[in-house]
């Protein structure tokens, strides 16, 4: 296990101690060091954390991911959320995670290849939570009220992730993004 996936809580500056909470050693990500997790199979993820919070925006459930996956959700987070949210309803308060880590095929369809979430190297984010308590969704605003907004979000976790996925994909994908961080020689997925 290295230091710096153990998600030991060190910060970018090499002079400062050890954030309580921290992990990835980013004090901007905050959650839990799980180390590894042993799933069925091939499935499994090498220095996990429980991500809870991304740079003062809260998880509404837990994400159980690894460190990269970690970092591409920040960026995402202050490069395409923040500017596309702006002041709007107060500004981004959080993100609805619909899924993150579990061990199962593609789409959760027999016979496929193994999921990017089988392996931490995913998450699925359903809506946008503001600070005045109502929320972007990808289901009822991908067309709608926050049509502008949602498609800046897309294309801003183009690059930061391997694969993006939103309604335009497929059935699968009509009601909450896919990110994961597969890595893909020609680039970055979206669809």
């Amino acid at each position: 296990m290295t230091l710096a996936g153990c998600g030991l809580g060190r910060s970018a500056e090499p002079d400062l101690p050890p954030v309580e909470g921290s992990v990835c050693g980013d004090v901007t990500l905050r959650g839990d060091v799980i180390g590894d997790v042993d799933g069925a199979g091939a499935c499994g993820i090498e220095d996990a954390v429980l991500l809870r919070e991304v740079d003062g925006v809260a998880l509404s459930t837990p994400a159980r991911i690894t460190c990269d996956t970690a970092r591409a959700l920040k960026t995402w987070v202050n490069d395409g959320v923040r500017p596309a949210v702006g002041d709007t309803g107060g500004g981004v308060q959080s993100l609805r995670v619909v899924a993150h880590y579990a061990c199962r095929s593609r789409n959760n369809r027999p016979g496929a290849r193994l999921s990017e979430h089988s392996f931490g190297r995913a998450i699925d984010i359903a809506g946008i939570g503001l600070a005045n308590g109502t929320e972007m969704t990808v289901l009822t605003d991908w067309n709608g009220r926050y049509a502008t907004e949602l498609r800046a979000m897309w294309r801003a976790a183009c690059g930061p992730f391997g694969t993006v996925l939103g309604p335009e994909s497929d059935r699968f994908h009509r009601d909450h993004f896919h990110f994961d961080t597969a890595d893909y020689r020609s680039g970055s997925f979206c669809r």
